[in-house]
């Protein structure tokens, strides 16, 4: 009887959705080139922290903002991490490539954080109408008691609100915000 009645549930009982077959994640534009070193004097290196995210962000899930005070989630699309954490990783290499600084990790940082990059990543996610990817980050560095805040937004195209090219899209709108927040910094 145990056994039918577990047979019988099998087919019921769901630990969590299904998967999608791929996940989304950042590549950046410009990167390091293998084999690069660099020797660094206390307090000229870069520590990237993980911006923090609003609740609609704190998820694996790409939001579509579907009316001013509605969003919903693309169909099969899913983030390899959080947002915060794969654009942390994308704005640090694109950092280091674009102005020659180390950068450091948020596990890093109690060896010299440096200049320290954080902020609130306010959106990341697409735009239905019109449809946009749309990256908004307020940026906040602080060298020492020195803080300074800047907003950066980028917005691209999206043919068609579907994982592979809402997926490309914001790779290209947070690599744009990246190159910006990097120049920003020089």
């Amino acid at each position: 009887m145990g056994i039918l009645l577990g047979l019988t549930l099998s087919g019921c009982i769901s630990f969590g959705a299904e998967p999608p077959d791929q996940l989304l994640t950042l590549m950046p534009a410009q990167t390091v080139a293998a084999g690069t070193s660099r020797t660094v004097a206390p307090g000229d290196a870069i520590t990237v922290l993980w911006p923090s995210i609003p609740a609609d962000l704190n998820t694996t899930r790409v939001p579509v903002q579907a009316t001013a005070t509605s969003v919903a989630y693309v169909k099969n699309a899913q983030w390899s991490d959080t947002p915060n954490k794969i654009f942390a990783r994308l704005l640090g290499e694109t950092i280091e490539a674009r102005t020659g600084h180390p950068v450091l990790s948020p596990r890093q940082f109690a060896l010299d954080p440096g200049t320290r990059v954080t902020g609130q990543l306010e959106r990341f996610g697409i735009d239905a109408n019109p449809q946009q990817a749309v990256v908004v980050f307020d940026a906040v560095v602080a060298r020492g008691t020195d803080i300074r805040t800047q907003r950066f937004e980028a917005r691209v195209p999206v043919a068609e609100i579907e994982a592979q090219a809402v997926g490309a899209a914001l790779n290209q709108a947070a690599n744009q915000v990246a190159a910006e927040v990097a120049d920003w910094l020089k």
